[in-house]
């Protein structure tokens, strides 16, 4: 008689991502941000119910969602100021040579 392995139950309860998922809602990214705190919010609730493989792949999209946000905000971020800067400069120099051609 064959015997099927036992699988291996995870001794640490995997990240919850929570706090993450709300800074990235709040500061950066508000659907993804949302995306991970929904994920989050099962992690803890699936350890404790037995549902180990279930709290894992919850944690792995709460990461994958947080992360995507975070990266998406600071791209966001660095395209606004880019624009900003950029359109000041312009600003700046056309006032610059207008006034140079009045006198």
């Amino acid at each position: 008689m064959e015997q099927t392995p036992q699988p291996q139950l995870p001794q640490t309860q995997p990240k919850n991502w929570l706090v993450e998922s709300i800074l990235v809602t709040i500061f950066c990214c508000l659907p993804f941000g949302i995306a991970g705190i929904v994920f989050a919010s099962q992690v803890n609730s699936k350890w404790a119910a037995g549902d180990y493989l279930g709290a894992q792949q919850a944690s792995k999209d709460a990461g994958k969602w947080t992360k995507i946000g975070f990266f998406i905000g600071i791209g966001v971020t660095v395209l606004y100021l880019i624009a900003v800067f950029g359109l000041g400069f312009t600003a700046f120099w056309t006032h610059r040579a207008v006034l140079n051609n009045n006198y």
